[in-house]
């Protein structure tokens, strides 16, 4: 995939900050665009081994897919997801533009308010609040097993439908997160290239391990759950399901992946690195987690679709310690990069005058706390339903995103324009105001897509909620810009 790669000159620069826009805003300058095929390869590997996954891979095997067809399954999505976040991430790459830009060269500067509550608020603060939730149960096991007394704290009393100890776990680790989301995640960021050897390394060895106690290989892949019957011939459809799922997790970073995209050296090295980093990453998380819940279920004894409950039957304290530490910095790492700053960035865009980016840290996590995101995880089902939702509500946004870009736009930005002063605000400007057609095909998307939440016949298209709203809001969106389409007019010009 190569391109002409759009380079802003300092009197660009200088203009646009001279109209208000910050620097986070800001397209990126040539020195600043300097990530490469291999930064973008380590970007999302670790990201892949959260607990969520593991839960989801759980529940999949629960209701009767086979082992084989799980792990196919995973594959495909990951080539999928691969090539959404590539071809998502061309705005970013070529124009060295953040995702809130992205937006507005979609639907318009006013119209990009409603996207952007959907990916920065109600998905990121959702997401934040189950990954915390997910994070305080590793924390719960890792504190147990160190001091076996806490887990004892307040007897039968709960808070909230909580323990004591999960509602005090849950809270720290709820205000950790919470303190690195106010300091942007820069700290962070710095050991990713310690983490994720370190996260292949702990999984790594939990696969191996799974393997040898659950009687090899061949034994797993012909696991059937007790009570179950296991399809070996699985229809499309369950592919779909699966499919749906995974794109559903990276419905929000796949949407503003041109936060990411910006800083890269071209659009080829964020295409060959995205590429490579999730279909090897997915590869290897397809069989280790596969293999790790069926071989611990089949070690023990009692059917395990949690990677922790696994991880807590273990009596090797130090085993146990680090294999909670890594859930717990991936857990960090993943939720500050891709839920409470977006949250924060996206509530301060929503109110420039009254709220900065670090109220909004705070109000996003706070509200992430009030949802009781445990509720989410109740059961097998309740993450699938939860990953529907997200589907649903992110989906017809990147449907809209991309059929934009490619088709209408001919993947054209007009840089001048788009980073308008007020002055600059009138009808001429292609960007100002709201794309209706926008508007209509992403509304009507969200509410069909949704449908299946409400209506049980349509139950179906909430488990497609993904694929349903992507493509209803990437068709609907063409036909009513039949006539753009048809003149062969953009009205746009590069640079």
């Amino acid at each position: 995939m190569t391109e002409k790669k759009i380079e802003v000159t300092a009197e660009q620069i200088a203009a646009y900050q001279q109209r208000g826009y910050p620097t986070d805003l800001l397209p990126k300058t040539k020195n600043k665009r300097n990530m490469s095929a291999k930064n973008y390869f380590t970007l999302w590997m670790g990201s892949v081994h959260n607990i969520p996954n593991y839960t989801a891979v759980g529940g999949f095997l629960l209701l009767g897919v086979s082992p084989m067809h799980v792990i196919l399954a995973l594959i495909l999505s990951s080539i999928a997801v691969a090539a959404f976040m590539v071809y998502n991430g061309r705005a970013g790459s070529k124009y060295g533009i953040p995702f809130a830009m992205h937006l507005r060269s979609t639907y318009g500067n006013l119209g990009a308010k409603l996207p952007g509550f959907l990916r920065g608020c109600v998905a990121a603060i959702a997401w934040f609040g189950l990954q915390n939730y997910t994070g305080s149960l590793a924390l719960l096991i890792l504190i147990g097993k160190i001091w076996p007394g806490f887990l004892t704290l307040g007897g039968d009393l709960s808070f909230l439908g909580l323990s004591v100890p999960g509602f005090i776990a849950f809270t720290v680790f709820w205000a950790v997160n919470l303190l690195i989301g106010m300091g942007g995640g820069g700290t962070l960021n710095k050991f990713t290239a310690i983490l994720n050897p370190l996260i292949y390394l702990v999984f790594g060895g939990m696969a191996i391990w799974a393997i040898s106690v659950g009687g090899g290989i061949s034994n797993i892949l012909s696991f059937v759950p007790t009570g179950g019957v296991v399809q070996q011939n699985a229809p499309i459809l369950v592919y779909l399901i699966i499919m749906n799922s995974v794109l559903a997790v990276w419905a929000a970073p796949g949407a503003s992946v041109s936060d990411f995209t910006q800083n890269a050296k071209s659009t080829r090295d964020q295409a060959i690195g995205q590429t490579a980093s999730f279909v090897i990453g997915y590869t290897i998380f397809a069989f280790s987690s596969v293999a790790i819940l069926i071989g611990g279920s089949i070690h023990y004894g009692v059917q395990e679709w949690s990677v922790l409950d696994i991880v807590n039957k273990w009596d090797n304290l130090p085993a146990i310690c680090l294999a909670m530490l890594v859930f717990l910095l991936t857990t960090i790492s993943t939720n500050a990069t891709g839920n409470i700053i977006p949250a924060g960035y996206q509530l301060a865009a929503l109110f420039p005058k009254k709220m900065t980016y670090k109220k909004g840290v705070i109000i996003a996590s706070v509200i992430s706390y009030l949802i009781m995101p445990w509720k989410l995880m109740e059961n097998a089902g309740s993450i699938f339903a939860f990953l529907n939702t997200i589907g649903a509500v992110l989906g017809p946004v990147a449907g809209v995103m991309l059929a934009n870009f490619y088709f209408v736009k001919k993947q054209k930005i007009n840089l001048n324009a788009l980073y308008m002063g007020e002055q600059e605000n009138h009808e001429q400007n292609p960007y100002s105001g709201v794309n209706k057609q926008a508007y209509i095909a992403t509304v009507v998307a969200l509410f069909i897509s949704l449908s299946g939440q409400f209506l049980p016949a349509l139950q179906i298209i909430s488990s497609l909620s993904w694929f349903v709203g992507f493509g209803l809001a990437f068709g609907l969106y063409l036909l009513l810009k039949i006539p753009v389409l048809i003149s062969g007019r953009t009205n746009i010009k590069e640079g």
